[in-house]
């Protein structure tokens, strides 16, 4: 037999089943319904339901054939007009077989029944139940731990050797015991956090900042839910949010329904389990936009540490803190936001109710089949948990969720120091741009400083210009240039040679002299006397430097030099001559810089 598929969908006063028989014969079909039960026949197909709600047989009940699409329409009238049948997409709990009447299921199912019944008065405890502290030796360890979803399994990798590295980080966890795993979860998270990644992603956020602003589907269902929510009060409206494809309902219908006993601890690790997975999940989700890429697989399982190392947590504070640290170790994207973003995702996802519950642990199912070594994972978690989460209650989620909405993650819980970290990178960046800053500003008066000194330098040689051509003018017109420039070649020879202090000491050319220049600048200005007398005065000047050349060394002290130096600069500004008509004249600057200077002695009056 063939199950066919199939689609439940209601109104207040209706049931309508939806069943494909591309291939069966129309004319020969066989409909069965009484109370919860459902049955259909069409060769080669067999479809048993058992309905969340009581259906009745009073003549209102339709059948149709569509010979286009294959399909048959049936609806049947509600017991209860009115009454919402909740759960009608979980197809997987739908084909579950009317519970077993014999003898020995009986037992387990009426334990099974009471512990749901109980379940459901008494409001659920998060908080894990403690027991004493038994010492090993007085206790007798298993062989094997267990793990997987509700712990019920054992021994799964002792024949999985060869995929265990690449789908858990854990080695041996068939002989690890889950205090254990712990700590080495947390040794290899420290080992692995690199601060510098962490804190190229906070400042260069600009990749993290794009996929934050990502809205996957459940932040618009929950919207629509939440104005679903304002307007009306009927739980029907609100559950027509989540809506599954027809892949997704494929699986659905390939599960094998289970029933599972676990007692109040295993119950409590697979609830927190669901929030890790759910975590994980989102992150990916949000990092990749929505889009699959073979990383998807690496993402969700090396972010969950149920997955990972096969981790049992013991409160909803722990699933936070253990899915914000390995945020930070191992994906791309190592960002707080990312984790704050993750957690509010996750909270959506649990007011959406176990329909969107369900939708996500399809995708992790599908995600996982397409890749090789994490179909294991499968089989250890997410299929069981994509059969449970149909039959659990939808006030445990609710509860869940307000649970976990209360939960506050912080950076300091992490345990990276990372508000230290990001303390000392702003001071040094703060420091970094200073530094910057005040480069620019010296780069800007560099030029500044360069420029005026430039614009000096330009009107000095523009004065001394000036001055050099007012001075040229009354010798230009006359022979006595000839004269001036005969008595420069003779006195040619005398400048290279040493120049001689009155202690027969070589002195600079920065100590007190008597320049050629100022020689020629005062024949210059003696130009309007005859030549005769001019050349007089040139003879006297060469004689007294003749004089001058033969003075005795030791003859003069250094305070003579001294004296003469501030002699000299006292007297400079009297070097100045007027015309007649009153115009200052300025010494004139030889072209020529290698001058012959000499130094006058203490007996200059013997002469």
């Amino acid at each position: 037999m063939i199950t066919p598929a199939f689609e439940l969908t209601q109104d207040p006063d209706f049931l309508t089943i939806v069943i494909k028989v591309p291939y069966a014969r129309a004319s020969e079909f066989d409909v069965y319904f009484e109370g919860e039960d459902f049955k259909f026949y069409a060769k080669p197909y067999f479809l048993r339901l058992t309905l969340p709600g009581r259906i009745v047989e009073d003549g209102r009940e339709k059948a149709s054939y569509n010979t286009d699409k294959g399909t048959f329409t049936i609806r049947l009238p509600k017991e209860i007009p009115g009454q919402y049948f909740e759960g009608l997409d979980m197809l997987t709990s739908l084909l579950a077989p009317k519970k077993s009447r014999s003898a020995k299921p009986l037992v387990e199912e009426i334990a099974a029944s009471a512990e749901l019944s109980e379940e459901e008065e008494e409001e659920f405890d998060w908080e894990i139940e403690q027991t004493p502290y038994k010492d090993s030796a007085e206790s007798s360890l298993p062989l094997q731990y267990c793990y997987g979803f509700g712990n019920l399994r054992s021994g799964v990798f002792q024949r999985l050797q060869d995929e265990l590295s690449d789908v858990i980080d854990i080695k041996d966890p068939d002989q690890t015991p889950v205090d254990e795993r712990r700590r080495k979860r947390l040794a290899a998270e420290a080992a692995k956090f690199e601060p510098d990644h962490y804190l190229a992603d906070f400042f260069e956020d600009e990749a993290v900042q794009h996929v934050l602003k990502y809205k996957p589907w459940w932040v618009d269902a929950h919207k629509e839910m939440t104005a679903l929510k304002g307007q009306s009060h009927q739980d029907q409206d609100i559950h027509t949010v989540v809506v599954f494809s027809e892949e997704e309902r494929e699986q659905l219908r390939k599960f094998t329904n289970k029933s599972y006993l676990l007692d109040k601890r295993s119950r409590h690790h697979v609830y927190l389990g669901l929030i890790d997975i759910l975590l994980a999940y989102c992150y990916e989700i949000r990092v990749n936009e929505g889009d699959k890429n073979v990383e998807s697989s690496w993402n969700i399982r090396k972010l969950s540490a149920t997955l990972c190392w096969l981790e049992s947590f013991t409160s909803i504070h722990d699933v936070l803190v253990s899915f914000g640290r390995r945020v930070l170790c191992y994906p791309l994207y190592r960002h707080f936001g990312l984790v704050t973003h993750a957690f509010n995702d996750t909270v959506m996802i649990l007011q959406l109710g176990k329909a969107a519950v369900l939708k996500c642990l399809l995708d992790v199912h599908k995600i996982f089949m397409e890749n090789d070594p994490a179909y294991i994972l499968n089989d250890l978690f997410i299929t069981d948990y994509c059969i449970w989460i149909q039959k659990a209650k939808s006030k445990k989620l609710a509860a869940l969720s307000e649970s976990l909405q209360k939960t506050t993650l912080t950076k300091s819980h992490i345990g990276f120091e990372l508000e230290e970290l990001e303390a000392a990178a702003v001071l040094v960046q703060e420091e970094e741009s200073m530094l910057k800053a005040a480069g620019r500003v010296s780069r800007q008066q560099l030029p500044s400083s360069e420029s005026e000194t430039s614009d000096c330098e330009e009107s000095s040689s523009t004065s001394s210009e000036t001055e050099g051509s007012d001075s040229d003018e009354p010798a230009s017109s006359t022979s006595e240039d000839g004269e001036i420039n005969s008595v420069q070649d003779t006195l040619q020879g005398e400048r290279t040679a040493p120049l001689i202090d009155c202690n027969g000491l070589r002195q600079g050319t920065s100590t007190s002299m008597f320049e050629v220049s100022d020689e020629k600048s005062k024949v210059s200005l003696q130009s309007t006397t005859p030549p005769g007398k001019l050349i007089e005065e040139l003879e006297k000047q060469m004689r007294t430097a003749i004089r001058l050349s033969e003075q005795p060394e030791g003859s003069a002290t250094p305070g003579c030099i001294l004296q003469e130096q501030e002699e000299n600069r006292v007297s400079e500004p009297d070097r100045l001559s007027e015309d007649t008509d009153g115009r200052g004249n300025y010494l004139e600057m030889s072209s020529k810089t290698n001058p012959l200077l000499f130094h006058c002695g203490t007996n200059e009056d013997e002469d």
